[in-house]
């Protein structure tokens, strides 16, 4: 029994030992090399590289007091000449110190402070989770050429243990990296005691020029606004000056960005620290500028187009300019769509958001969002009812609708609301969800022709006849009355005041047949009053037109 428990023991020691070596679906836990920089010197002090933290915190340690000799031994010199690594070596971590201060953002929470480097603070359903790891990537980089990424490893020299190091291939890549994201002359060529550490990880020289920077920008902002300001003024079409005036903001905030960055590429390489805010929201200002002017262009022309045009986009032939304005709203309101979504996608690329820090600011930025996305429902529905509106053409650029008794023309479709503009040019602003979720006329959806009528109350006794010679005279003479074997005159209904008459025309368009509709009331009108006198106020002279009040007047009782 004992001889079959050592046995089991043996072979519990042997799978562990395995298991040391491989993780998860079989690949080592570490990376095997015959020596680890065998031409450095041994190091003067105390340095842990059992661990990533440990590692990291060495590096670090020996950057702040410039011992080079040690940090050294933090990069894995291996595709080094082993002569000149004595020399290389420290000239190499100098410069990874630089790049890491100018380009990165260390997330001490991603660094495991175990060998192995287990994954045990991700999310359950992580593939990585409870994984060991041999590399971790610390950033990538991206270089005119390619992206690079830098790395920490775990490696194995065959006469010592396993060790973490920065990996050969980052170090393979420090000059090039270096030359990007490494100081610029303008900085080497700063006192000393500017480049020291004044606060968190800036050096004093960006406490002065970040302040600097920003008013070099605003100025030139400031500059471009007066400049488009004397630019509006001077444009030979009011089109021309619309557009200047509506991007001249816009236009501003795009010098004052750009003036930024030009500047802070060229003079400054400021630390991760600064960058790690500042090319995000480089990025979303510029995009927001240059979705601004594509936006505001576009609405300055379509917004003179239509309003000089209103009344011809109602006529018959216009159809397809009304569905071209139409379409370009909707394009407009895509656009600024795919923007915003173009926009989050490249600041969450340049923040590596779905990496370390960046995933935990997106989570966060997730959460606060379906709070705000409650919170602003009723926004999202407009803006979702505005492309409906836009797609289905319920209601298009230029359209003629009956809206709550009101006749207007349909004149802007914006995320969350419709500008109708009444026939008096007052300007109704309706929210598009209202508009989608209640019936409304639309009078040149199909066919902008409409019969119209004129509804007259007479007396029983009225000859119709006369009248219908009056209208059909009418009709005959009028050039925007169509149609004209389909006017017609009926009575519709009668009461104890009289009866009730319609004069029906029809006309091609909503705004013709207003203006027909009002003269053939003023016309019959007149026919009415001049027949009504000639017939007299009484039965015995002659038949009355309009209708009267009757009275009956009782007389006294004769006591004789």
């Amino acid at each position: 029994m004992t001889r079959w428990l050592a046995a089991f023991l043996i072979l519990l020691a042997t799978l562990s030992g395995a298991n040391a070596q491989d993780s998860g679906g079989g690949s080592p836990r570490f990376l095997e090399i015959e020596t680890l920089n065998s031409g450095l010197p041994p190091a003067d002090r105390y340095i842990d590289r059992d661990t990533p933290q440990g590692m990291m915190e060495t590096f670090i340690l020996a950057a702040e007091r410039e011992d080079w000799d040690t940090a050294a031994h933090m990069l894995d010199l291996s595709g080094v000449d082993p002569a000149i690594q004595p020399e290389m070596g420290p000239a190499l971590a100098a410069r990874l110190n630089e790049i890491i201060e100018g380009a990165m953002w260390l997330d001490w929470g991603d660094l495991p402070d175990r060998p192995d480097a287990l994954a045990d603070n991700v999310a359950s359903e992580n593939p990585l989770a409870g994984e060991p790891r041999r590399n971790i990537r610390l950033a990538i980089l991206e270089l005119p050429d390619r992206p690079v990424s830098i790395r920490i490893a775990r490696v194995k020299p065959a006469d010592g243990d396993p060790v973490w190091v920065f990996s050969e291939q980052t170090v393979g890549n420090i000059l090039a990296l270096h030359e990007v994201f490494g100081p610029t002359r303008f900085e080497e060529a700063l006192p000393q005691f500017l480049q020291e550490r004044a606060f968190w990880t800036l050096a004093w020289w960006e406490v002065i020029a970040l302040p600097l920077v920003l008013l070099l920008a605003v100025g030139a902002a400031a500059l471009a606004y007066a400049g488009m300001g004397r630019a509006k003024r001077n444009q030979p079409s009011q089109i021309a000056e619309n557009i200047v005036d509506t991007i001249q903001m816009p236009v501003a905030l795009m010098v004052c960005v750009g003036t930024f960055s030009l500047v802070k590429s060229w003079l400054f390489t400021f630390s991760g620290a600064v960058n790690i805010f500042l090319a995000p929201l480089q990025s979303a200002l510029f995009i927001i500028a240059l979705a601004l002017i594509a936006v505001r262009i576009v609405d300055a022309v379509l917004d003179r187009v239509v309003r000089r045009n209103m009344e011809e986009l109602s006529e018959s032939e216009a159809a397809d300019q009304r569905n071209l304005y139409t379409n370009i709203s909707a394009a407009r309101r895509v656009a600024i769509v795919l923007a915003f979504l173009v926009g989050t996608s490249l600041v969450l690329i340049q923040t590596n958001a779905f990496e370390t820090l960046g995933f935990s600011m997106l989570a966060s930025a997730g959460a606060i969002g379906l709070i705000l996305a409650f919170a602003a429902r009723s926004v999202l529905a407009d803006i979702m009812a505005s492309l409906q509106i836009a797609l289905a053409k319920t209601a298009r650029i230029g359209d003629a609708v009956l809206y709550k008794g009101q006749w207007c023309y349909v004149e802007k479709i914006n995320f969350t609301y419709v500008q109708l503009k009444s026939w008096d040019n007052r300007r109704i602003i309706v929210p598009v969800s209202e508009l989608v979720s209640n019936s409304f006329e639309n009078w040149t959806k199909q066919d902008p022709s409409l019969i119209k009528s004129v509804e007259l109350r007479l007396d029983h006794r009225a000859d119709v006849d006369r009248l219908r010679e009056a209208f059909q005279k009418f009709i005959d003479e009028s050039d925007d009355v169509i149609d004209k074997d389909s006017a017609k005159v009926q009575v519709i209904g009668q009461d104890a005041t009289g009866i009730l008459v319609w004069f029906l025309a029809s006309a091609e368009d909503p705004s013709t047949g207003w203006a027909m509709e009002c003269r053939l009331r003023e016309t019959m009108l007149k026919e009415v009053a001049r027949l009504d006198a000639e017939t007299g106020n009484g039965p015995v002279e002659g038949t009355p037109f309009l209708p009267r009040e009757r009275e009956m007047i009782v007389g006294g009782i004769d006591p004789a």
